[in-house]
Protein backbone atom coordinates (compact mmCIF):
# COMPACT_ATOMS: atom_id res chain seq x y z
CA UNK A 1 0.00 0.00 0.00
CA UNK A 2 3.53 2.09 0.86
CA UNK A 3 4.68 1.81 -2.87
CA UNK A 4 1.02 1.95 -4.31
CA UNK A 5 0.35 5.64 -2.55
CA UNK A 6 4.03 6.52 -3.45
CA UNK A 7 3.42 5.62 -7.04
CA UNK A 8 -0.16 7.76 -7.12
CA UNK A 9 1.49 10.74 -5.46
CA UNK A 10 4.70 10.67 -7.83
CA UNK A 11 2.17 10.35 -10.55
CA UNK A 12 -0.25 12.95 -9.37
CA UNK A 13 2.39 15.69 -8.72
CA UNK A 14 4.24 14.94 -12.23
CA UNK A 15 1.08 15.76 -14.25
CA UNK A 16 -0.34 18.40 -12.41
CA UNK A 17 3.61 20.22 -13.03
CA UNK A 18 3.49 18.96 -16.50
CA UNK A 19 -0.09 20.67 -17.18
CA UNK A 20 0.08 23.70 -15.51
CA UNK A 21 3.50 24.69 -15.65
CA UNK A 22 4.04 25.54 -19.22
CA UNK A 23 -0.03 25.86 -19.29
CA UNK A 24 0.37 29.70 -19.60
CA UNK A 25 3.05 29.91 -21.90
CA UNK A 26 1.03 28.23 -24.05
CA UNK A 27 -2.35 30.10 -24.34
CA UNK A 28 -0.36 33.58 -24.37
CA UNK A 29 2.91 35.22 -25.82
CA UNK A 30 5.48 36.08 -23.47
CA UNK A 31 4.91 39.75 -24.18
CA UNK A 32 1.47 39.87 -22.70
CA UNK A 33 2.69 36.82 -19.76
CA UNK A 34 5.45 39.74 -18.67
CA UNK A 35 3.17 42.38 -18.88
CA UNK A 36 0.81 40.55 -16.12
CA UNK A 37 4.17 39.38 -14.23
CA UNK A 38 3.46 35.52 -14.80
CA UNK A 39 6.43 33.54 -14.00
CA UNK A 40 9.43 34.31 -15.44
CA UNK A 41 8.20 35.87 -18.23
CA UNK A 42 9.20 39.16 -17.79
CA UNK A 43 13.30 37.62 -17.66
CA UNK A 44 12.76 35.47 -20.53
CA UNK A 45 10.31 38.39 -22.61
CA UNK A 46 13.48 40.52 -23.17
CA UNK A 47 15.89 37.59 -24.75
CA UNK A 48 16.83 37.06 -28.35
CA UNK A 49 14.44 34.94 -29.99
CA UNK A 50 16.22 31.79 -29.99
CA UNK A 51 16.66 31.99 -26.19
CA UNK A 52 12.69 32.59 -25.99
CA UNK A 53 12.43 29.44 -28.45
CA UNK A 54 14.80 27.29 -26.23
CA UNK A 55 12.56 28.21 -23.19
CA UNK A 56 9.44 26.32 -25.22
CA UNK A 57 11.54 23.35 -26.28
CA UNK A 58 12.55 23.19 -23.03
CA UNK A 59 8.96 23.21 -21.40
CA UNK A 60 7.65 20.93 -23.22
CA UNK A 61 10.45 18.26 -23.20
CA UNK A 62 10.00 18.17 -19.72
CA UNK A 63 6.17 18.29 -19.57
CA UNK A 64 6.52 15.30 -21.77
CA UNK A 65 8.91 13.48 -19.70
CA UNK A 66 7.57 14.34 -16.27
CA UNK A 67 3.91 13.36 -17.47
CA UNK A 68 5.16 9.66 -18.80
CA UNK A 69 8.05 8.88 -16.14
CA UNK A 70 5.72 7.58 -13.79
CA UNK A 71 4.25 4.84 -16.00
CA UNK A 72 7.63 3.33 -16.40
CA UNK A 73 7.64 2.39 -12.54
CA UNK A 74 4.53 0.44 -12.51
CA UNK A 75 5.50 -3.60 -12.38
CA UNK A 76 1.64 -4.41 -13.00
CA UNK A 77 1.47 -1.82 -16.20
CA UNK A 78 4.76 -3.47 -17.38
CA UNK A 79 3.46 -6.88 -17.06
CA UNK A 80 -0.04 -6.36 -18.33
CA UNK A 81 0.95 -3.77 -21.44
CA UNK A 82 4.96 -3.83 -22.25
CA UNK A 83 4.24 -2.46 -25.36
CA UNK A 84 3.14 1.14 -23.53
CA UNK A 85 6.21 0.68 -21.48
CA UNK A 86 8.29 0.69 -24.70
CA UNK A 87 6.14 3.80 -26.23
CA UNK A 88 5.72 5.60 -23.31
CA UNK A 89 9.76 4.48 -22.50
CA UNK A 90 10.90 5.92 -26.00
CA UNK A 91 8.63 9.27 -25.59
CA UNK A 92 10.05 9.79 -22.54
CA UNK A 93 13.92 9.50 -24.29
CA UNK A 94 13.14 11.80 -27.63
CA UNK A 95 11.71 14.39 -24.92
CA UNK A 96 14.86 14.18 -22.96
CA UNK A 97 16.93 14.85 -25.28
CA UNK A 98 15.45 18.54 -27.11
CA UNK A 99 14.48 19.48 -23.31
CA UNK A 100 18.02 18.81 -22.12
CA UNK A 101 19.77 20.40 -25.13
CA UNK A 102 17.18 23.25 -24.80
CA UNK A 103 18.36 23.25 -20.66
CA UNK A 104 21.81 23.72 -21.90
CA UNK A 105 21.70 26.31 -23.88
CA UNK A 106 19.40 28.33 -21.62
CA UNK A 107 21.57 27.99 -18.50
CA UNK A 108 23.53 31.13 -18.90
CA UNK A 109 20.57 32.71 -19.50
CA UNK A 110 19.47 31.92 -15.78
CA UNK A 111 17.60 34.20 -14.05
CA UNK A 112 19.42 32.72 -10.95
CA UNK A 113 22.41 34.06 -12.46
CA UNK A 114 26.19 32.22 -12.01
CA UNK A 115 23.97 30.03 -9.38
CA UNK A 116 21.60 29.42 -12.12
CA UNK A 117 24.17 28.63 -14.83
CA UNK A 118 26.07 26.03 -12.98
CA UNK A 119 23.03 24.13 -11.08
CA UNK A 120 20.30 23.89 -13.70
CA UNK A 121 23.76 23.71 -16.61
CA UNK A 122 24.66 20.53 -14.22
CA UNK A 123 21.43 19.25 -13.90
CA UNK A 124 20.71 19.38 -18.02
CA UNK A 125 23.89 17.63 -18.37
CA UNK A 126 23.46 14.79 -15.76
CA UNK A 127 19.66 14.61 -17.39
CA UNK A 128 21.02 14.06 -21.17
CA UNK A 129 23.72 11.62 -19.41
CA UNK A 130 20.97 9.34 -17.57
CA UNK A 131 18.46 9.32 -20.69
CA UNK A 132 21.75 8.15 -22.65
CA UNK A 133 23.04 5.37 -20.30
CA UNK A 134 19.07 4.11 -19.55
CA UNK A 135 18.93 3.77 -23.55
CA UNK A 136 22.27 1.98 -24.04
CA UNK A 137 21.49 -0.68 -21.33
CA UNK A 138 18.47 -1.29 -22.69
CA UNK A 139 19.92 -1.78 -26.23
CA UNK A 140 22.42 -4.56 -24.95
CA UNK A 141 19.30 -5.93 -22.92
CA UNK A 142 21.35 -5.17 -19.42
CA UNK A 143 17.87 -4.68 -18.08
CA UNK A 144 19.61 -4.24 -14.00
CA UNK A 145 21.91 -1.59 -15.52
CA UNK A 146 18.54 0.21 -17.61
CA UNK A 147 16.76 0.16 -14.06
CA UNK A 148 19.05 1.86 -12.22
CA UNK A 149 19.36 4.24 -14.97
CA UNK A 150 15.53 5.20 -15.26
CA UNK A 151 15.54 5.64 -11.74
CA UNK A 152 18.32 8.46 -12.06
CA UNK A 153 16.57 9.90 -14.82
CA UNK A 154 13.68 9.66 -12.77
CA UNK A 155 15.18 11.61 -9.83
CA UNK A 156 16.31 14.28 -12.11
CA UNK A 157 13.24 14.61 -14.14
CA UNK A 158 11.13 15.00 -11.04
CA UNK A 159 12.79 18.20 -10.03
CA UNK A 160 9.99 19.98 -11.56
CA UNK A 161 8.55 19.39 -9.35
CA UNK A 162 10.68 19.44 -6.20
CA UNK A 163 11.87 22.78 -7.80
CA UNK A 164 8.02 24.65 -6.76
CA UNK A 165 7.85 22.29 -3.53
CA UNK A 166 11.02 23.71 -2.21
CA UNK A 167 10.15 27.55 -3.62
CA UNK A 168 6.54 27.23 -1.84
CA UNK A 169 8.92 25.61 1.74
CA UNK A 170 11.51 28.22 1.50
CA UNK A 171 9.14 31.59 0.62
CA UNK A 172 6.69 30.17 3.78
CA UNK A 173 10.51 30.60 5.21
CA UNK A 174 11.03 34.24 4.80
CA UNK A 175 7.54 35.40 6.83
CA UNK A 176 7.84 39.30 6.81
CA UNK A 177 10.41 39.60 3.84
CA UNK A 178 9.39 41.42 0.77
CA UNK A 179 8.06 39.19 -1.52
CA UNK A 180 10.21 39.56 -4.54
CA UNK A 181 13.26 39.76 -2.56
CA UNK A 182 12.08 36.35 -0.64
CA UNK A 183 11.60 34.61 -4.08
CA UNK A 184 15.46 35.98 -5.33
CA UNK A 185 16.62 34.20 -2.88
CA UNK A 186 14.73 31.23 -2.88
CA UNK A 187 15.39 30.68 -6.33
CA UNK A 188 19.45 30.88 -5.81
CA UNK A 189 18.95 27.84 -3.64
CA UNK A 190 16.51 25.97 -5.72
CA UNK A 191 18.61 25.96 -8.61
CA UNK A 192 20.59 22.92 -6.34
CA UNK A 193 18.11 22.61 -4.01
CA UNK A 194 15.82 21.03 -6.70
CA UNK A 195 17.65 18.07 -7.82
CA UNK A 196 20.67 16.98 -5.60
CA UNK A 197 18.83 15.66 -3.00
CA UNK A 198 16.24 13.96 -5.81
CA UNK A 199 20.01 12.21 -6.74
CA UNK A 200 20.97 11.49 -3.12
CA UNK A 201 17.72 9.62 -2.32
CA UNK A 202 17.81 7.63 -5.93
CA UNK A 203 21.21 6.37 -5.18
CA UNK A 204 20.14 5.52 -1.75
CA UNK A 205 17.40 3.39 -2.82
CA UNK A 206 19.55 1.57 -5.47
CA UNK A 207 22.08 0.82 -2.87
CA UNK A 208 19.62 -0.24 -0.42
CA UNK A 209 18.07 -2.64 -3.27
CA UNK A 210 21.69 -4.13 -4.73
CA UNK A 211 22.40 -4.66 -0.90
CA UNK A 212 18.77 -6.41 -0.17
CA UNK A 213 19.62 -8.60 -3.26
CA UNK A 214 23.04 -9.40 -1.99
CA UNK A 215 21.73 -11.08 1.11
CA UNK A 216 19.14 -13.18 -0.43
CA UNK A 217 21.06 -14.16 -3.07
CA UNK A 218 24.00 -15.15 0.15
CA UNK A 219 21.35 -16.61 2.19
CA UNK A 220 19.88 -18.77 -1.00
CA UNK A 221 23.69 -19.96 -1.93
CA UNK A 222 24.36 -21.24 2.29
CA UNK A 223 21.30 -23.12 2.48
Amino acid sequence: MKRTAGLWWLALSAAAVAVYAPLPYLTASLDALAADGTGLAGHYAGQPAWVRSALYVHMIGAGVALLLSPLQFSARLRARLPRLHWVAGRTVLAAVVPGGVAGLLLSPFSYAGLAGTAGFGLLALLWLVAAASAFRAARRRDLRAHRRWAVRLFALTYAGVTLRLWLIILLVAQPGTDPGVAFDRAYLIVTFLSWVPNLLLAEFLLRSRRSARRKVVGATASA
